[in-house]
């Protein structure tokens, strides 16, 4: 497989390349890197670029996303774009399928969305104007999930040019993305695919007018404070249940957990409980651990998978940040939570770490695989340990509590009660609305005399 440099709707190469393996180990392709310098250029020419009428963008974008899920692109089809997002990334096929599906949709709303985001007091006949703070957007890309992707459309929605950085582990998600949008009639100039290192990166969003920007905690603090830079970071979502314990919320909380392989950064890591701790945690981990194990490309499989390397790696982090805390569902392993079943690839079973106190330190922690810490609550506690969440599912009959974390600054997202799929809804904030990001409100007078003129 071919991974190119994308700059102005051209296809290149670069001097600096490396081999994109799978999971299993196997060779997938030639990545094709970006330097800094290459970046800084792509930026400045994608300043000139003209702007695609608004009537005509939603267009473009309704034909990309029927693209991206039905058509042949550099010679990819569909099932074999899906094959290789798999091999790449470790996420199950499906969800790859199902995000396809889901970007045909949501491309085709993406201009109600973004006009949706825009302040009640702008527009014809307002004090202000809903105005771009810049020209260009540079976007650090993930590689836990495919569906991230669709954030940065709503920025082409928005009058923004991109330019991309895509994932490690997943560039084949971006490449068929951009070029889809370039068969449906993006100009060239609107787009750059831009893979490459660390430096590399940073000297992208450095050259750009605006970044967003997904990384791990460091990345977050490290970027603090810069209002140019939009910073995606840990989910931490987290549930209560504050209510009986029954088979339907059991199947609820392990679709939170566990659903599109437990990658997302919506999917609970935490859940509270006012309830029996030990019989939630025990019933969580006989149900997750019967989860199939099978190879990512496997129509059925649930659950990612890693080079065992880092797989093993990823279980060792967990049980430094257990400190002594056990894993419940460990106990039905036969004492092998990482088993290989594909070439070099182990899938990364589940974990269901039980502690003892609502604080214990564990409850930070976020991997790449469904694993929850299961935790006590009591009323007195409040909002307190449930606070910091991207999401936050409050199964319980406080609306004292739901009023209390709609208020607070670090809850980004309230759900109340079981509410299946909340997290595909394009008109709900991920994180705020992007457009709250990339425009701002700006003072616009007109004297009476222009008006009668």
């Amino acid at each position: 497989m071919f991974i190119p440099i994308l700059r102005q709707g051209s296809e290149g190469t670069s001097r600096d390349t490396r081999v994109l393996h799978a999971v299993t180990g196997a060779p997938l392709g030639t990545l094709h890197e970006a330097p800094a310098v290459v970046n800084r250029l792509a930026v400045k020419a994608m300043r000139t670029a003209p702007d695609t009428p608004p009537g005509e963008i939603a267009a473009v974008l309704a034909q990309a996303g029927r693209l991206f899920a039905r058509a042949t692109l550099g010679g990819q089809t569909p099932e074999e774009y899906f094959r290789l997002q798999a091999l790449a990334s470790g996420v199950p096929i499906a969800v790859a399928r199902r995000t396809a599906e889901r970007l045909a949709e949501e491309c085709g709303l993406l201009a109600d969305v973004t006009e949706e985001q825009r302040p009640a007091g702008t527009g014809p006949g307002r004090p202000a104007r809903w105005a771009r703070r810049g020209s260009v957007l540079a976007v650090v890309a993930p590689s836990n999930h495919p569906g991230t992707h669709i954030a940065w459309l709503q920025a082409i929605a928005l009058g923004y040019g991109v330019a991309v950085r895509p994932g490690a582990r997943d560039p084949i998600t971006p490449l068929r993305l951009a070029r889809a949008l370039l068969e449906a009639g993006l100009h060239a100039g609107r787009l750059s695919l831009l893979p490459g290192s660390h430096a590399a990166a940073d000297a992208l969003v450095a050259a750009a007018d605006l970044a967003l920007v997904y990384g791990s905690e460091a990345t977050v603090a490290r970027m603090r404070g810069n209002d140019r830079v939009l910073v995606r970071g840990p989910g931490r979502s987290k549930i209560l249940v504050d209510v009986p314990l029954d088979d339907d919320i059991l199947d609820y909380l392990v679709a939170e957990i566990a659903d599109d392989g437990g990658v997302r950064c919506t999917n609970a890591t935490a859940i509270f409980t006012s309830g029996d701790q030990q019989a939630l945690a025990d019933a969580l981990a006989e149900r997750l651990a019967a989860l199939p194990l099978l190879p990512v490309t496997d129509p059925g499989a649930e659950l990612p998978a890693r080079p065992v390397k880092e797989a093993r790696a990823l279980r060792s982090a967990l049980v430094a940040a257990a400190q002594g805390a056990a894993d419940v569902a460990e106990r039905h392993y036969a004492g092998d939570p990482t088993p290989v079943i594909d070439g070099d690839a182990a899938v990364l079973r589940p974990a269901v770490m039980w502690v003892d106190r609502s604080d214990h330190p564990g409850l930070r922690t976020e991997l790449p695989f469904p694993c929850v810490w299961v935790a006590p609550w009591r009323a007195g506690e409040g909002l307190g340990p449930l606070d910091d969440s991207l999401a936050l599912t409050l199964l319980t009959e406080n609306d004292v509590l739901v009023a209390e974390a709609l208020d607070a600054p670090t809850v980004r997202t309230v759900i109340h009660g079981k509410v299946t799929g909340w997290w595909a809804d394009p008109y709900l904030p991920h994180d705020g609305y992007l457009g709250q990001f990339l425009r701002e409100a700006r003072g616009f007078a007109v004297s009476t005399k222009r008006t009668a003129e």
